[in-house]
């Protein structure tokens, strides 16, 4: 007789946005199958991934698994009540997507007698709230060092299990020239390239400052932001980069990203050191596996992945140290080019790739439940 097979649940509030749930469905349908079985529950049916998850055959569960704690008597009952779903249905673990300092689901779940795990994806860490999200758990798993450093430490049940890349998804490839034409680009342009969701914490308007230094002395040099641009932060972009000369186009979001590495000369990071941060930027990642000369701030995660090229850190909100990583960037040979590239392709080869990613999950999993 096979043995029983793990029943793990992955909760995540909504997908109305791809970024968490992409991440989460890349890893759930990499288990090993003959080991895991996973579920899935959200809030609702609605957003944009909703159709690519329901699509992947993983039994989906629609339910509120939070409730507020203001009033900790109504919010303990109500935990009681949602914890009977965790019984009924006998998982075996349930591993938290939730990007907030929420408690609740962790309480449900340890009444009912089941492991409860959660990620740390940013360097929020206000309040009591996580403190308590953190004895609750019976494991976390934390996507950079910083963070075991400032929230976790001695703490032994925190893993580090950054972020991992796709890279039959994101790898180098000739220039698109469909992309080329749509944009109106020539092979003389020296394109930046930034991708992002156009939030305030993401710092592009630094970005959009050290462009218009850089473009004074390169008029070849074209910046391409790509991301949701719906945000009223993407307004005040727009009306800025329009302020002086140079060409800098928004996108809005794509989902051909990486034929946008493709045609890039460098690839920018700005976000800041303030406020969530970043986490393991999978954006980053992505363009380090796809061969585009990538530069980002010394801020906790995208210092992780660039611990073995810190030459190609700045300062956040340092708009001439950014200037000057763009300006040598772009001033590479063909050889040194080759050279830096190759050295990016390793740094993913060696500990950033999905497959890794997934290995780490596995071994977390069966570490929480003493498998």
């Amino acid at each position: 007789m096979a043995p029983k097979k793990i029943k793990i649940l992955f909760t995540i509030p909504n997908f109305d946005t791809a970024g968490s749930g992409k991440a989460m469905l890349k890893i759930i349908q990499r288990l090993n199958p003959e080991i895991f079985e996973p579920h899935i529950a959200c809030n609702h049916n609605r957003g944009a991934f909703f159709p690519t998850v329901e699509a992947s055959g993983i039994p989906i569960h629609i339910l509120d698994f939070t409730t507020s704690m203001k009033n900790k008597l109504s919010g303990f009952l109500k935990c009681i009540k949602m914890s009977s779903f965790y019984r009924t249905n006998h998982f075996d673990l349930v591993h938290s997507f939730h990007y907030s300092d929420d408690y609740s689901e962790a309480l449900s779940v340890r009444m009912a007698g089941k492991k409860w795990v959660y990620v740390k994806k940013n360097m929020n860490w206000k309040g009591n709230s996580w403190k308590i999200r953190t004895a609750l758990a019976n494991g976390i798993l934390a996507q950079n060092t910083d963070m075991i450093e400032q929230f976790f430490p001695g703490n032994q049940k925190v893993v580090l299990c950054s972020r991992g890349v796709d890279t039959t998804e994101f790898h180098p490839v000739e220039r698109d020239h469909r992309l080329m034409n749509e944009f109106s680009l020539t092979e003389k342009n020296r394109i930046i390239l930034a991708v992002a969701n156009l939030v305030p914490v993401k710092g592009i308007e630094f970005l959009v400052d050290a462009y218009h230094r850089v473009y004074q002395n390169n008029p070849n040099a074209v910046l391409i932001i790509v991301g949701d641009d719906r945000d009223p932060y993407a307004e005040l972009l727009k009306k800025q980069a329009a302020e002086k000369p140079g060409t800098i186009i928004f996108t809005g979001k794509r989902l051909d990203v990486a034929s946008f590495h493709s045609i890039c000369d460098v690839f920018v990071l700005p976000t800041l050191n303030k406020g969530r941060k970043e986490g393991s930027p999978v954006s980053f990642l992505e363009a380090l596996a796809s061969g585009s000369c990538s530069i980002g701030t010394n801020i906790p995660g995208i210092k992780d992945q660039l611990a073995a090229l810190p030459n190609h850190l700045f300062e956040p909100e340092n708009v001439l140290a950014l200037e000057e990583k763009i300006n040598w960037a772009l001033s590479l040979d063909e050889t040194s080019r080759k050279l830096e590239i190759e050295k990016q392709l390793e740094i993913i080869r060696q500990g950033f790739t999905i497959e890794q990613e997934v290995k780490r999950h596995e071994d977390f999993y069966l570490k929480v439940l003493g498998k």
